[in-house]
This record gives structure tokens, C-alpha cells and sequence, in this order.
């Protein structure tokens, strides 16, 4: 079986900095694509960052300049750098890898981490 389990997450005032983590457990070949998505109260899932395994980065608008997202791909290993957090940043951050392969020869799958909760106060 395949994990994906966050962790960094926690209470900040605004301003502040946070990393979040977020290590894949279990038989791993490669992962094409891992990321980081958040959901608000009420609000959908979204974007806020994604890495390739050749290191190329996607960023929200909304997070461009503050939010900085790397992998050590020998660990299996994502991480979020988050700096100058406002309230609008508090929502649950979920982990994701994209593409991932078991074997070399496997077929490709998707998975989720449990979510961890960033709260920003003002």
C-alpha cells in the first residue's frame, strides 16, 4: 500500500512562516508529479503547487513569491515552504502524488494524504 502523510501544519499569526511535508510510504518506483492543494471552509479544493520529478514548478497566483515547494525524490519527500502567511492562506493542506508508478513496468496512480490544517490569525 501506498501513504502520503502530511505534516508542518499548525497555528501561525499572519506574517509568519510555516513548512509543511509530506512523505509517500510503501514499494515506489517513481512519481511522476507531486503537489500540494488546499480547501477552505466552503470553498473547493485548490491549486497551490505542484513539482515534476525534473524539479519544473507550478504555482497559484495566489501564492507566487510567498509559497516555494521542492522534493527530495531518493525520500519520496514533498515539501511547501510557506512564508508571510496572511489569514487567507488558512485552510486544509492535502498532499498529492500524481503518476505514480509501484514498478517499473506498473500501471500509474493517483493518491491523497489525509490532510493537515494551516490556520493564520490576524
Amino acid at each position: 500500500q501506498v501513504q502520503l502523510v502530511e505534516s508542518g501544519g499548525g497555528l501561525v499569526q499572519a506574517g509568519e512562516s510555516l513548512r509543511l511535508s509530506c512523505a509517500a510510504s510503501g514499494i515506489i518506483f517513481s512519481i511522476d508529479i507531486l503537489g500540494w492543494y488546499r480547501q477552505a471552509p466552503g470553498k473547493q479544493r485548490e491549486l497551490v503547487a505542484t513539482i515534476t520529478a525534473d524539479g519544473s514548478t507550478n504555482y497559484a497566483d495566489s501564492v507566487r513569491g510567498r509559497f516555494a515547494i521542492s522534493r527530495d525524490n531518493a525520500k519520496n519527500t514533498v515539501y511547501l515552504q510557506m512564508n508571510s502567511l496572511n489569514p487567507e492562506d488558512t485552510a486544509v493542506y492535502f498532499c498529492s502524488a500524481q503518476g505514480l508508478r509501484r514498478y517499473r513496468t506498473s500501471s500509474l496512480y493517483n493518491y491523497w494524504g489525509q490532510g493537515t490544517q494551516v490556520t493564520v490569525s490576524s
